[in-house]
């Protein structure tokens, strides 16, 4: 009797063992875009190809648009309700301020431009998240930011004449004393206060990629769009290093790299969407504001005054100085091609 229950005793720790070895590893992620966007699409399509590559043992279970702001979706994230998030700059900037590097007004004319900086800032930035522990699992942008306004805006004192949405996410009153230190009136917001804000006339312009305010419904409420790519709005999707190391090491170098196969991929359709969007908007009566070189060059001083403000107030010195250092290195190998 004794030796029996040693066999039952050894194979239940075996079989226990065998289920463990197989059991899945759910990462649970968040995004404030909507349901069906591009960027839920690609999420998906991120989670099929993990559960492939895993033979079904690692799965996200996504929560596209329902959980709140950026800033909501990190507080779960710290306190283990959720365990990734795909997030923009405005959310990554509470993680590390660092990550702003990338947003800096009118300091980027071309995507080909913004992509040699972003990939090469990226690799100075992962070591710092990852110091936060997050990992990041890819990089990617939500496309160029656009002013949205009621009234046409072809200047900047075109739009300190606006109540301006700008962000309340992250470590964002910074930003905000600066564009108020600049002339404009400013109206701090979550990003999904955005649509009331707009309804109620709490605001009257926004910046935001032509693909957002598509996405959210924003357009119909501003009738114009300043034809000006402010800045890029990037981001990444990172997950805890807690969660992370929860998915069997044996994947894990896989999954990046099908993360950032898909980032890229989005990244194309971005870009790709991005003038099909400003299209459809146009056709449902969105109005484009054009500026023209005198117009350029007031934009320039404008965005140019607040350098000394967000270089080390907004952006660490050492980023902002090695995103304008690249950009000119860039230039610099086009001119002389």
């Amino acid at each position: 009797m004794r030796i029996k229950s040693v066999k039952y005793l050894i194979l239940t720790i075996l079989a226990a063992a065998s289920f463990s070895s197989n059991a899945e590893t759910v990462i649970k992620l968040a995004t404030v875009a909507p349901k069906d966007s591009i960027w839920h699409e690609n999420l998906k399509r991120v989670d099929a190809r993990w559960q492939a590559a895993s033979n079904g043992q690692v799965r996200l279970r996504i929560y596209a648009g329902t959980l709140g702001d950026e800033d909501d979706i990190l507080r779960r994230v710290r306190v283990g309700q959720l365990d990734a998030a795909a997030i923009s700059m405005a959310g990554l900037s509470s993680i590390d301020s660092s990550t702003k590097a990338m947003h800096i007004p009118l300091a980027f004319t071309s995507n080909e431009e913004m992509e040699y900086v972003r990939d090469r800032i990226a690799l100075q930035l992962e070591p710092i998240l990852a110091a936060k522990k997050f990992v990041v699992l890819t990089w990617g942008e939500v496309g160029w930011v656009h002013f949205f306004t009621k009234q046409p805006v072809k200047t900047p004192d075109d739009l300190r004449r606006q109540k301006l949405f700008v962000w309340s996410n992250g470590d964002s009153s910074d930003s905000e004393r600066l564009w108020q230190d600049l002339g404009f009136n400013t109206v701090s917001l979550s990003s999904i206060d955005i649509m009331p804000a707009l309804q109620t006339g709490m605001i009257t312009a926004y910046q935001a990629p032509p693909l957002m305010a598509l996405a959210n419904q924003w357009f119909p409420f501003t009738g114009y769009m300043t034809d000006l790519k402010w800045a890029p709005l990037s981001g990444a999707t990172v997950v805890t290093q807690r969660a992370w190391n929860k998915v069997p090491e044996a994947f894990r170098k896989e999954l990046v790299d099908i993360a950032r196969n898909e980032g890229l991929k989005l990244q194309h359709e971005v870009r790709k969407l991005e003038q099909e969007a400003k299209d459809a908007m146009v056709k449902r009566g969105l109005e484009i504001v054009p500026v023209n070189e005198t117009d350029m060059q007031a934009w320039l001083s404008a965005a140019e005054a607040g350098y000394p403000g967000i270089r080390g107030a907004v952006v660490p010195e050492e980023f902002f100085d090695e995103t304008m250092r690249l950009r000119d290195e860039f230039r610099a190998g086009k001119a002389e091609k």
